[in-house]
């Protein structure tokens, strides 16, 4: 039986930044994680931040850029090439580390800050990697966790209605989309929960595209693009809304430690 392993984006890389990064919706994703961020972005005083998976590390790099200390891993050699070349552009200073999160956290000290952006859905075993990962928060410290909303992949599958509607019932739906469609997304009541559980305090809760995903490619193109993300802007963090979008942005504070 062969053990289920972590993504590692090596071989999805041009086609992750194409179909992610390179579009208008990739851009709305990370508007509003800078939104969310902004107080940090702002901190008066440095503040060190652990970047688990850190991808591409557009983040990350503003944080660095703002005088913030920055450590950061990927399991992906290629994503990591990608982040260490935009911090060298932009001759700011890491540290960075070829790891996957959960190998790496034992090795580490406590952070102020903990992003953990698109990779609890690539996880083979994502609840017990997301507590290893957030046990890296020192006590007031924050957590700013994105995560594909599984809400919102049971809502379009039902939309298209068809075969589809077995598998949901199922729960075999997991897993049978494309190299890019995650194969463990989250509902986001359940990852509340964890948090609470974990010592955690929400202090934001966005919703990533709450209408735009659930448009065919007619609505889509009968659409007005500034129209249709006014309408994001307006309901991305009112409740109900914000649990249907495609990812949801959580940030938490760690107000005690129940370990």
């Amino acid at each position: 039986m062969k053990l289920k392993q972590d993504k590692n984006f090596d071989k999805l890389i041009e086609r992750f930044e194409k179909k992610i990064y390179a579009t208008a919706k990739g851009d709305w994703r990370l508007k509003l994680l800078k939104e969310d961020l902004d107080p940090f972005y702002r901190y008066p005083e440095p503040l060190t931040v652990w970047d688990a998976g850190c991808g591409f590390a557009q983040i990350s790099a503003e944080l660095a850029e703002k005088g913030h200390r920055l450590t950061l891993c990927d399991l992906s050699e290629k994503m990591l090439a990608r982040a260490e070349q935009l911090f060298l552009s932009q001759r700011l200073e890491a540290q960075f580390h070829h790891r996957a999160a959960q190998a790496l956290a034992p090795e580490l000290p406590r952070f102020d800050l903990v992003l953990c952006h698109a990779l609890l859905e690539w996880l083979a075993e994502p609840i017990p990697t997301l507590q290893i990962i957030a046990d890296r928060v020192a006590t007031g410290g924050y957590l700013s966790l994105l995560f594909y909303n599984r809400n919102a992949m049971v809502y379009t599958n039902a939309l298209k209605g068809g075969w589809r509607l077995r598998h949901l019932l199922d729960d075999s739906y997991l897993g049978k989309g494309d190299k890019l469609t995650p194969p463990n997304p989250q509902y986001p009541h359940k990852i509340l929960e964890q948090l609470e559980t974990w010592g955690f305090k929400i202090m934001a809760h966005t919703g990533i595209r709450v209408f735009h995903d659930y448009l065919d490619k007619e609505a889509l193109k009968n659409s007005d693009p500034a129209e249709l993300f006014e309408l994001e802007y307006r309901y991305c963090r009112m409740p109900t809304y914000r649990d249907m979008g495609r990812y949801v942005h959580l940030v938490a504070q760690r107000t005690h430690n129940p370990g």
